[in-house]
């Protein structure tokens, strides 16, 4: 047979490895994928209520790394036993109808038992794809370069969750990546790292050629410090930045609602950590925890980075893009245009459990008649999430003394 590679990039995906086999002898053909790009800073877990038929044809992308699940049947494809594939969520079912078919000749004539357990285990995944009762289907990928597709894009999609998380020790190990230690740094290293601008070396992440990250402390008036990183590469002209919380988890979650009136608004800073989701309501929108990673910009420069983002949405260009769902699409990018030029009023949500999320009060020490910032305390997955359920901070030296 023939084989052929393909070197393409996909938005969300980075740069992907596409092989295609196929014999002209037996008409056998088989497609597969490998992510050619860095595993992504973060895990993600897609979780997907699947009620109907048409939930079958959501579009996957799942590589060799995935996990995939169905907890009604405590069924589990682990990691590695599969290549990666561009698939559906049927296809998936299907490959594992195949995977277990295949040896069940053998089984028949060695050990009727465990043939007729697996046959009917069969009979049970065959009746998944008929949808008579509502399943879950669940995505985990340690390297974050899975993807289940969302067909009411841009809009927030109820029967899908999607959740970011840090990899443990042996999710790590099992990318092959090894552990940072962490210097020590005395007691008054904090205070220098204030007066002075850091520097280190590292690759860029589009074309990989030795790049500088630049990181500083900044304490944003009114709010708290924070640490800003931006990387410059002299070889493309890539530009990143990124922004993390230079404090501890608030006590309680912060939800700001900004009611957008006027264009003069788009000039207020904002600082969205990695921790924190975006709505519109007006547009129907939602941006999940994790998306587009902590920030720190202005509110025009949040919303064209969420425009961009949405422009970049795999399954609405190329081949996997279907009429109605471009114009939907398009008709989604005009509305958000005319609120950033100030042609449309709007509300911005900043829901953020961690409370490290801010968004500039131009009438400061007053209060503002159009920002309204709410506490509240956080749910129990709200703090699972956040790893703050098995995090003790009181108490625990004497435990370990009498450990001891």
């Amino acid at each position: 047979g023939v084989t052929r590679l393909l070197l393409t990039r996909i938005p969300f995906f980075k740069e992907i490895i596409v092989s295609s086999f196929a014999c002209e002898s037996c008409s056998w053909s088989n497609t597969e994928i490998q992510s050619a790009g860095c595993i992504q800073e973060q895990g993600v877990r897609y979780t997907l209520s699947i009620t109907s038929r048409q939930d079958m044809n959501r579009e996957v992308v799942k590589t060799d790394c995935a996990t995939a699940r169905i907890p009604e049947l405590d069924f589990e494809i682990p990691a590695f036993s599969q290549k990666g594939v561009l698939t559906t969520i049927e296809g998936i079912i299907d490959r594992a109808v195949a995977g277990l078919e295949q040896d069940q000749p053998v089984r028949r004539t060695t050990d009727q038992e465990v043939a007729s357990k697996i046959d009917e285990f069969i009979g049970k995944l065959k009746q998944l794809k008929e949808v008579h009762s509502p399943f879950t289907f669940i995505i985990d990928d340690p390297s974050g370069n899975s993807f289940v597709e969302n067909p009411r894009a841009p809009q927030k999609d109820d029967a899908l969750v999607v959740t970011h998380y840090r990899r443990s020790p042996q999710q790590a190990a099992m990318l092959g990546l090894e552990g940072e230690e962490l210097s020590e740094k005395p007691d008054d290293a904090a205070e220098d790292l204030r007066n002075e601008v850091l520097q280190f070396n590292t690759n860029c992440p589009e074309c990989n050629a030795p790049a500088n990250t630049n990181m500083k402390l900044v304490q944003i008036p009114h709010f708290k410090e924070v640490i800003i990183m931006a990387t410059n590469c002299d070889s493309c002209g890539h530009r990143t930045n990124e922004v993390k919380s230079g404090g501890a988890i608030e006590p309680q979650g912060t939800r700001i609602t900004l009611r957008i009136t006027d264009p003069s608004d788009m000039t207020r800073d904002i600082l969205k950590s990695e921790t924190c989701s975006v709505e519109i309501p007006e547009l129907e929108f939602e941006l999940g925890m994790g998306a587009l990673g902590g920030k720190f910009t202005t509110l025009e420069g949040l919303l064209k980075d969420i425009r961009d983002l949405v422009e970049r949405n795999p399954f609405t260009l190329g081949d996997s893009s279907t009429p109605s769902r471009t114009g939907k699409l398009q008709e989604f990018i005009g509305k958000l245009q005319e609120i950033i030029e100030g042609k449309a009023k709007a509300h911005l949500i900043l829901d953020d459990p961690a409370g490290n999320s801010y968004l500039q009060n131009v009438y400061a020490p007053e209060e503002d008649p159009e920002l309204r910032v709410e506490r509240y305390e956080r749910s129990f997955e709200q703090n699972e999430d956040l790893g703050l359920n098995d995090m003790k901070t009181e108490g625990y030296e004497s435990e370990e003394a009498s450990g001891r």
